[in-house]
């Protein structure tokens, strides 16, 4: 057992939601648990999760690899999604990419040397009219972000790294 055991609760009360014959849907809300306690879903994460369910390592996979939410590589501890759907990079969603890029010194899909931020593209997070749109860590929505307003999140995002750490 990989998680531990208040995350197994979790993915019992979510198995409940389900008829036996239908345990593979709890396979999302199992996975963000896992994600939620790990931080990423290493390949032994996933197949404890199917084992867990009692669904095939396959099943389990396909849906962490399907769903850009779930992340099959270690990530940094905040990790940043820029849509760049097109309503979105018409709509200054490619320039707060860049400017962030520049900021943190990554570029998509990658982390920081000190562990803190991974930026990645994301798809359409229904707010279109509000781009340039992002979302930290799959929670937290931000809408109409200028240099001002990414300067402003990185920096907080950063100190709460160091409060925590302190």
């Amino acid at each position: 057992m990989l998680l531990s055991a208040q995350a197994y609760q979790k993915i019992d009360r979510e198995l409940a939601k389900f008829p036996a014959d239908q345990r593979q849907s709890a396979i999302m809300a199992a996975l963000a648990i896992a994600q939620e306690e790990k931080g990423w879903l290493a390949p032994e994460v996933l197949e404890d999760v199917a084992n867990y369910i009692g669904v095939p390592p396959i099943a389990v996979q396909e849906v962490a690899t399907f769903y850009n939410m779930f992340d099959t590589r270690p990530v940094g501890k905040h990790k940043i999604a820029v849509c760049t759907n097109l309503p979105c990079a018409l709509r200054d969603g490619e320039k707060a990419g860049d400017y962030l890029k520049r900021k943190l010194g990554v570029d998509y899909r990658e982390t920081t040397p000190d562990g803190l931020f991974t930026l990645v593209e994301g798809e359409c997070m229904g707010a279109c009219g509000d781009s340039p749109v992002l979302i930290v860590n799959n929670k937290h929505m931000c809408v109409r972000m200028t240099e001002e307003k990414l300067d402003a999140l990185v920096q907080g995002l950063k100190a709460q790294s160091q409060g925590e750490s302190a």
